[in-house]
C-alpha cells in the first residue's frame, strides 16, 4: 500500500522496518522553488536550478520537479526520509541538453559527495549503476559479468520513463519501465541514507510520482 504525500511532507521517518512506502507528487507544493522537505545540491561544481513547475504532461498534474541548471551533477535530496534496504523509484522524462540527458536516482546518500545512483541517459541510450565516493563516481559491474558500462536500453527524449532500484545489503536490482535489467552488488556504503534524484551536467530534466520505502 502506499501513502502519497504532498511534498511539504518533512516528518523524519528511520524507513529501515516494515514501513510504509510514499510517494511525493509535488502537486501541493509552491511553484517556482524547491519543494519543502527537500535539499537542493550538487557533486562537483557549477550551479543547478532545482524547482517545482506546472507541466501539462505530468503523470500526476499540475506539478512536476524539474532541474534546467547545468553543473557537474545536480542532486535533490529528500530530507526527510533515511532508507538503509527498500527501494527508491521516480518518473523522468528528458527535456533538452547537448553534453548529457541523464536523469536518475539515488540512496543510502551520506552527503552530496557519497552515495549511489543509478541514471538512464537519452543520448547515450543506456542504464548504469555508479558509486559517487569523496565527490568521485565510477560504474560498478553487473552481477556475473566483468566490464562493460551498464544496459544498452532505448531510453526516448520527450517521453516519460519509470526507474526503479530495490536494493538490500550489498544487492542492488535496476527496473526500468517496469521491467528487470540487471543486479549489482557493492559494500561500500551500507547504512541507511537519504533517497532523492540526480542529473549530470546540462541535462533539463523533469521528476514525477518520486516513491521510496521499505521492503
Amino acid at each position: 500500500m502506499k501513502r502519497h504525500l504532498p511534498a511539504h511532507f518533512a516528518m523524519a521517518a528511520l524507513l529501515t522496518g516494515a514501513a510504509l512506502a510514499q510517494t511525493i507528487n509535488f502537486d501541493t507544493a509552491k511553484t517556482g522553488e524547491v519543494p519543502a522537505g527537500w535539499t537542493a545540491t550538487k557533486t562537483g561544481s557549477g550551479t543547478p536550478k532545482w524547482t517545482v513547475e506546472p507541466d501539462a504532461t505530468a503523470p500526476s498534474k499540475p506539478n512536476v520537479l524539474k532541474q534546467s541548471g547545468e553543473a557537474t551533477y545536480p542532486l535533490c535530496l529528500h530530507a526527510g526520509t533515511a532508507l538503509r534496504d527498500g527501494f527508491v523509484e521516480v518518473k523522468f522524462k528528458s527535456v533538452s541538453g547537448k553534453t548529457d540527458q541523464a536523469a536518475g536516482v539515488v540512496w543510502r546518500a551520506q552527503d552530496a559527495d557519497n552515495y549511489y545512483v543509478c541514471r538512464a541517459n537519452a543520448l547515450e541510450g543506456n542504464v548504469v549503476l555508479y558509486k559517487t565516493e569523496k565527490g568521485r563516481r565510477s560504474s560498478l559491474d553487473i552481477t556475473g559479468r566483468k566490464g562493460g558500462y551498464g544496459v544498452d536500453v532505448p531510453v526516448a527524449k520527450a517521453q516519460w520513463h519509470t526507474l526503479r532500484v530495490a536494493f538490500a545489503g550489498k544487492k542492488f536490482t535496476v527496473f526500468f519501465g517496469g521491467k528487470k535489467l540487471f543486479d549489482v552488488e557493492d559494500g561500500t556504503f551500507t547504512g541507511a541514507g537519504q533517497v532523492g534524484v540526480w542529473t549530470k551536467s546540462d541535462s533539463v530534466m523533469l521528476f514525477d510520482d518520486f516513491s521510496s520505502g521499505a521492503p
